[in-house]
């Protein structure tokens, strides 16, 4: 069964730029929402297709990033694990779900999503 991809994330060093960007591009409106420390997670909506996110990470290159959909997190991880992923991060994303960071075999970035409302 194939999975949708169901979040998009943009990672960079000036969130500001890119909601600029984006916003004058594509028509998106951004919500802002605190994460702690400071930090902001600006999410957006698209008439077509998944949303996502913009966000700051320390250390992180900028890029895009895909999440895919999974019923099992703990489950879809290890099936990742098992044909070769490495997974870099794993988080619980209070009232909302759970998410896998990995690389695929070819060191691709990927992640997966699991929603609490699903």
């Amino acid at each position: 069964m194939a999975s949708p991809f169901v979040h998009l994330e943009l990672t960079t060093g000036d969130v500001p730029a890119a909601k600029k960007f984006y916003g004058e591009m594509f028509g998106w409106e951004f919500n802002d929402m605190p994460m702690g420390e400071g930090a902001v997670y600006s999410t957006f909506k698209t008439d077509g297709g998944p949303g996502g996110g913009l966000v700051t990470m320390p250390g992180a290159p900028t890029a895009w990033l895909g999440y895919i959909g999974v019923e099992d997190i703990k489950a879809a991880t290890a099936k990742a694990v098992s044909l070769g992923a490495k997974v870099l991060h794993e988080a619980e994303v209070p009232d909302m779900g759970w998410l896998a960071l990995m690389t695929d075999p070819t060191g691709a970035a990927v992640a997966m999503w699991q929603s609490k409302t699903a």
